[in-house]
């Protein structure tokens, strides 16, 4: 039996105000393994973006255990989560989160400045972006190319310092179909390749990509289960 990659127990998340508790999460149980390809999904305001910032180690649960590779990460300072989360995660955002004026190789490169594997940074980055198919466009900048491209240099980039999960955030979300698909490709050609994947969408279409879909509404599970017909996206189209 596998040991968990991710292990979440009664895990719950208010936030404060002189006057006012909201309370975003309710209390989540539940584990991914090494290399799933998980989708959360839920509606606007369910909570599903607020989990994926505590997974992501960009924000801390009120309360429950979250452990990360069996480190409980409830026990870490900031500083310490901030090093954790450039060692061992990726994230790929909606809005592609991108610098401007500064060429797609150095977009990629830049988490390697915070990294303690410093060897040959510029190779390493060249190599990514070769996987996701933009060897071509090394010495672009973000603002001479398409959205689907920046997507794949930011899947690039959270892939350079070889992290143990990559979290998805709405990838699909500012593409349109077609870019939209070649983005899921790359995802799931990346977890065919042992990565673990947690994609967050609104989008059932997007989620099916997955093996396992979480569904998350008013701050709480209300099903978490395996895809029965994955979508498969192969060369641009979806298969099935």
């Amino acid at each position: 039996m596998s040991t968990p990659l991710i292990q979440v127990k009664d895990l719950k998340k208010e936030y404060r105000t002189e006057e006012v508790v909201t309370k975003v999460l309710h209390g989540l149980s539940f584990s991914i393994d090494k290399g799933d390809f998980v989708a959360i999904m839920g509606p606007s305001g369910s909570g599903k973006s607020t989990l994926m910032h505590i997974l992501g180690l960009l924000d801390r649960a009120t309360s429950g255990t979250y452990e990360l590779e069996k480190e409980n990460v409830n026990d870490l300072s900031d500083d310490e989560l901030a090093s954790l989360r450039n060692k061992k995660i990726g994230f790929v955002f909606q809005a592609f989160n991108l610098l401007p004026r500064t060429t797609v190789l150095d977009n990629v490169k830049l988490p390697l400045i915070y990294s303690e594997n410093k060897n040959d940074p510029d190779k390493r980055a060249r190599e990514v972006l070769e996987s996701v198919g933009l060897k071509h466009r090394l010495n672009y900048f973000t603002n001479q190319i398409s959205g689907g491209e920046k997507q794949r240099v930011a899947i690039a980039r959270a892939l350079v310092n070889n992290p143990s999960v990559v979290f998805a955030d709405e990838p699909t979300g500012n593409l349109d179909s077609k870019s939209g698909v070649q983005v899921m490709e790359i995802l799931q050609k990346l977890n065919d390749a042992g990565n673990t994947i947690i994609l967050v969408t609104h989008e059932t279409y997007t989620a099916e990509h997955a093996d396992r879909i979480i569904k998350i509404k008013d701050g709480l599970i209300f099903d978490d289960f395996k895809v029965a017909n994955r979508r498969i996206a192969r060369d641009g189209e979806i298969l099935k």
